[in-house]
């Protein structure tokens, strides 16, 4: 670090990656002027493959694992970390990657699907620790606080964006298993001290084999195992197959393949081979030979067996199976692009919100809206999807100008309850049983299960429930919002957690407040009733649900989810501030190189970055850093007004653009405040400057649109050629120096 008054950005991934090149030389040139730096952290998916194999890479290609830096200075109260969103990546994703690396001059091994060597094992580990959510458990030594700000809400109602009209006729559904699956197998225990457990299999003919030893545990901490019996998943997915063909809707799979990194890339398989019975029955052990899983999806298969003998033959019993089957739901019909072609393409916490906001609807082969076969297998939360669906058939669609309002307060720090992102989750390698056993010998948890069925473990600190519950009870009492916790008495980890709400809540003053321990489904159903009356509602969640409910509410609320604030108070004073969700980012990308146009919203990034330089003026004492936080707040209030966020298409205003409007109204916030008259006497000439130049500015902005733009690479852009794409105003940027 180099002083106390420093705040580091993170530098990630795809759209918001180049937006950073865009925002960053903005942030640093004003925060300067307060005296506070702005260091950047590459967390970015192709910097961390690259900070695992510096023995096999030059110096200059050789960076530093700033990943396992910031999660040390997490734990730090001088913390002040801005957190963009980052690739969760599957392993279609990781592959991508290290190919355009490995294109790039990065001497890195390939992806060792069956690892057999000794190296390729090291190179499969090193692999293993940067896929799926592997950033997010490292940084978030705090509990969530995330809601959507006075001034987003506020637009939102005088400028509604469009719903979708419901159907009391739609045969929209979601289907679940609701038994044999990770919510009905769960068991859970909270342990006495602190202490090393192992996670162990025993085969039927008493072979036992230690899948993880060293899970360290502490006093008090809640312990939870489950599995799916996958048996059970392909008969749950063969019927829904058919139920979706019969009811005459789309089908539907929706998983997260990227957080749940181990799991649902497995349950993504069957539901491919699910779909393909035939395909598999006749070259399933041919496929398997050449290395093409089915967990890869449907586009990896197809563009891999062009090199097979019976590729043709392959490709057809495809097309047969698309044709016998119900209609799939599309990614891009246009390109043909299925619900099954890639794990990571339909990721659920943001496809079931868009899909409720638009009627219901998914895309179909025809390009056409349809009504859609949801398809979630585990039936932990499925039942909140449903609810929604059910109360929109009912009563139509939400108002976004009269709806009220969803914040969330999520248990997340120290990696509570990260299933299926860590090293706890197994594919069961033989019929016997799965176990949890203490450093004493004791088996705490035990599940008896079959070959390839899908076990996993997860933790939950006593802290982290102690604070979660601060949190809520905090917020509750600054907003006058009911409080409801989303715990289900009748799952086993939910049981142990409600004893602990209800333990600590009493530690705390709760005179007036309204604060209440419901279901999932009944929760859902309060909450919403409220919303059709405008009224606000504090979603207290674990981790699965705050992912799920911080896009589902925002994407209804005010049309997406990188519109929120998320502020993350870390247990040890510092701050983490999140920027949004990411998971359009990919398509703006595209975008970008097909005809320079960016249509990433940054106003996450906005509302990220004030509240990180508030919290650094009561954290150092810098004043300066509070009339920064405040002049943003109104700069960012007037941008919204000005309606200045990217629109869709060439023509209009992006990311770029947005960039200067911000710059523009934030210089002229700073030059008129009179908190700091040497600080408003410096920003005077630039914000006369920049206003002056106005037309100039977006006239070179506008120039570059609708051309091809290279920025040298998908996964690690090259630095000087992403500067020149996304800083293309030579009047803003001489204007930016002379500050």
């Amino acid at each position: 670090m180099s002083d106390d008054a420093t705040i580091i950005y993170t530098h990630t991934d795809e759209a918001p990656l180049l937006a950073t090149y865009s925002f960053l030389p903005i942030v640093s040139a004003y925060a300067a002027k307060a005296g506070v730096a702005v260091e950047t952290r590459d967390i970015s998916l192709a910097g961390r493959i690259i900070a695992q194999f510096p023995e096999r890479l030059t110096d200059e290609q050789r960076i530093d694992d700033d990943l396992a830096e910031l999660g040390q200075l997490a734990t730090q109260p001088e913390a002040n970390i801005i957190k963009l969103p980052n690739i969760s990546a599957s392993i279609p994703q990781l592959k991508a990657a290290i190919k355009e690396l490995q294109e790039q001059g990065y001497d890195l091994p390939a992806y060792p699907e069956n690892p057999q060597s000794e190296e390729e094992k090291e190179a499969r580990a090193k692999y293993d620790t940067v896929k799926g959510s592997a950033v997010n458990p490292v940084l978030r030594e705090g509990n969530s606080d995330r809601r959507a700000p006075a001034s987003v809400k506020n637009y939102a109602k005088a400028h509604p964006h469009s719903m979708g009209a419901w159907s009391s006729e739609s045969k929209t559904n979601v289907a679940t298993m609701g038994e044999h699956d990770f919510r009905s197998n769960e068991k859970s225990v909270v342990v006495d001290g602190d202490d090393t457990l192992r996670i162990e299999h025993v085969g039927a003919d008493g072979t036992t084999t230690v899948l993880k030893d060293d899970v360290k545990v502490l006093a008090g901490e809640v312990v939870d195992a489950t599995f799916m019996d996958v048996a059970a998943l392909r008969r749950f997915l063969t019927e829904q197959i058919a139920r979706a063909k019969a009811d005459d809707v789309l089908f539907s799979v929706h998983l997260k393949a990227t957080m749940m990194k181990v799991s649902d890339p497995i349950i993504f398989g069957h539901a491919v081979q699910a779909f393909f019975p035939t395909l598999f029955e006749q070259y399933g052990e041919q496929l398997a030979a050449a290395g093409i899983s089915p967990n890869d999806g449907l586009g990896a298969l197809m563009n891999a067996v062009a090199d097979l003998p019976d590729g043709d033959a392959i490709k057809a019993a495809v097309e047969q199976g698309l044709a016998e089957g119900p209609r799939m739901a599309m990614v891009d019909s246009d390109k043909g692009i299925t619900n099954l072609h890639v794990p990571s393409d339909v990721i659920i916490d943001a496809s079931m919100p868009a899909m409720i906001r638009t009627s219901g609807h998914m895309w179909g082969p025809d390009g056409g809206e349809e009504d859609t076969l949801a398809v979630i297998p585990d039936s932990s939360y499925a039942g909140v999807y449903q609810t929604v669906i059910d109360d929109c058939r009912a009563h139509g669609a939400y108002d976004p100008a009269t709806m009220g309002s969803v914040p969330n307060v999520g248990l997340m720090a120290k990696a509570a309850e990260e299933y299926g992102s860590h090293d706890k989750t197994f594919e069961v390698p033989a019929a016997g049983s799965v176990r949890v056993v203490s450093s004493a010998g004791d088996v705490l948890l035990e599940h008896d299960v079959q070959p390839g069925d899908i076990w996993r473990a997860c933790q939950t600190k006593d802290a982290s429930i102690r604070d979660w519950v601060k949190l809520a009870v905090t917020r509750a009492r600054a907003s006058g919002s009911p409080a409801i916790f989303w715990l289900d008495e009748s799952r086993a980890h939910d049981a142990r957690l409600i004893a602990k709400v209800n333990e600590y809540l009493a530690d705390h003053d709760t005179d007036g407040l309204t604060i209440e321990i419901m279901a999932p489904a009944e929760a859902t159903a309060y909450t919403l009733e409220r919303i059709r009356r405008g009224e606000d509602t504090i979603s207290v969640t674990g981790n699965v649900l705050r992912d799920y409910n911080t896009d589902l509410f925002p994407i209804l609320e005010v049309g997406t989810s990188a519109k929120m604030l998320s502020v993350v108070p870390l247990m040890n004073g510092g701050g983490l501030f999140e920027t949004g969700a990411g998971g359009s980012a990919p398509k703006h990308v595209q975008q970008l190189v097909k005809e320079n146009y960016l249509r990433w919203d940054s106003l996450g990034e906005f509302f990220a970055l004030a509240a990180s330089f508030e919290h650094l003026a009561s954290s150092t004492g810098n004043a300066r850093a509070q009339v920064l936080a405040d002049t943003l707040d109104k700069a960012t209030g007037t941008f919204l007004n000005e309606d200045k966020s990217p629109t869709r298409r060439v023509g209009g205003i992006d990311n770029r653009g947005s960039h200067f409007y911000l710059a523009l109204y934030w210089a002229q916030e700073l030059s008129r405040q009179s908190e700091d008259a040497d600080l408003a006497a410096a920003f005077g000439p630039l914000a006369e400057s920049l206003a002056q130049h106005e037309e100039t500015v977006v006239a070179e902005l506008a120039a570059v649109q609708g051309a091809p733009a290279d920025i040298g690479g998908y996964f690690r852009p090259d630095p000087a050629k992403a500067d020149a794409v996304m800083r293309p105003s030579k009047t803003l940027n001489d204007a930016l120096a002379a500050l």
